[in-house]
């Protein structure tokens, strides 16, 4: 099973200095992220694109360039590609790009997106919501599989024999599907032959388990290859030396951001009760010291039978050193715990494949 790590890139929407400052610091930090995750031997690292003044990754693509020429093993995903807002044409040519100064590392992580600004701001329709996702991922698929393009659809005119430029080093280029618990979408992804990513970030983590059985089933009753189908949980957590130093750190940050977007939601605050329910043994946190951590990530993986998982740990203003101590330890501590645990139950092979 890969283990990595996903971010947004948080950034205070209201600094006392400039936005630009802020935003200058926070991909700083952002690369060193990224730096040291490889050096301590993560799998895959995942940065989301949102276009909010709490975020500074608007294009992953470019923010993950700069990480490719600073790292060497890593794989470097966005998480997710708000698809139905990008022109896939694009989107193609940046990862193609990424895969080429990462030396074959990039892939893409597309999906819907959690927010609408995207929409109003490029232009788009909130009406052809669903529309546009599909046409615009049956687009980005012709465009991995042939060099030149024929394809037509209703929202955006047609591509008529044309080349699209540069090609990327891997054949295909990998391509996820991003679910946050529609049933609709992960028996599209299914159907589609295609990896899938579900966001866990409320509730106790064992009741998303079916939907990766209808995933499975969809892509069985489309006669889709089994070998190629693979799932990752991405959920929200942070390690620290002790389960104590884990929780105080986290906490604020993560119920600042939780309760911010609840408030445009319509959610319930959060509070220190639910959140302590939350890191429970079938909570949706994952979170703890490096031990408890990694038992919780082998406990998930028996459920879900994932191939793939991914912490958020750098969630709203989480102080820079307290995640770089988090990532240290999640690859020198909870990465070998995990791997032994499934190797010794032959997981690790199987998930690895």
């Amino acid at each position: 099973m890969e283990l990595g790590l996903y971010t947004f890139a948080d950034v205070n929407p209201n600094p006392s200095r400039s936005k630009g400052a802020e935003g200058a610091e926070r991909l700083k930090h952002l690369i060193e992220e990224i730096e040291l995750a490889d050096q301590v031997g993560l799998d895959v690292f995942g940065l989301g694109e949102h276009h909010r003044p709490d975020y500074a990754a608007s294009v992953p693509a470019m923010a993950l360039a700069a990480a490719a020429v600073k790292t060497k093993n890593i794989r470097l995903t966005s998480a997710v590609t708000v698809l139905s807002s990008e022109d896939p044409v694009r989107v193609f040519q940046q990862f193609a790009t990424l895969d080429l100064l990462s030396n074959g590392r990039a892939e893409i992580m597309a999906g819907r997106g959690s927010f609408i600004e995207s929409f109003p701001l490029f232009g788009y329709n909130l009406e052809d919501y669903d529309q546009l996702f599909e046409e615009k991922l049956d687009l980005l698929m012709a465009l991995r599989d042939e060099e030149v393009v024929n394809w037509k659809g209703e929202l955006r005119a047609p591509i008529n024999g044309r080349g699209v430029y540069p090609r990327p080093l891997q054949d295909p280029l990998p391509l996820w599907i991003a679910v946050g618990g529609t049933p609709q979408s992960v028996a599209r992804a299914g159907a589609m032959g295609l990896p899938v990513a579900l966001a866990i970030i409320g509730g106790e983590y064992p009741r998303f388990a079916p939907l990766f059985e209808l995933y499975r089933e969809a892509a069985r009753r489309a006669g889709q290859d089994a070998s190629k189908l693979k799932t990752s949980i991405n959920v929200h957590g942070f390690i620290a030396d002790t389960t104590e130093a884990a929780a105080d750190q986290f906490y604020g940050p993560q119920a600042e951001v939780m309760n911010r977007i609840g408030r445009e939601r319509g959610w319930g605050p959060t509070n220190r009760a639910h959140f302590d329910a939350a890191r429970g043994p079938i909570g949706n946190l994952f979170l703890g010291n490096p031990e408890q951590v990694a038992e919780k990530i082998v406990a998930a993986h028996k459920v879900f039978g994932n191939d793939r998982f991914l912490l958020q740990m750098a969630i709203g203003l989480m102080p820079h050193d307290q995640i770089m101590r988090g990532i240290e330890l999640y690859g020198t501590k909870v990465a070998p715990l995990v791997r032994k645990a499934l190797t010794e139950t032959g997981e690790g092979a199987k998930a690895t494949a």
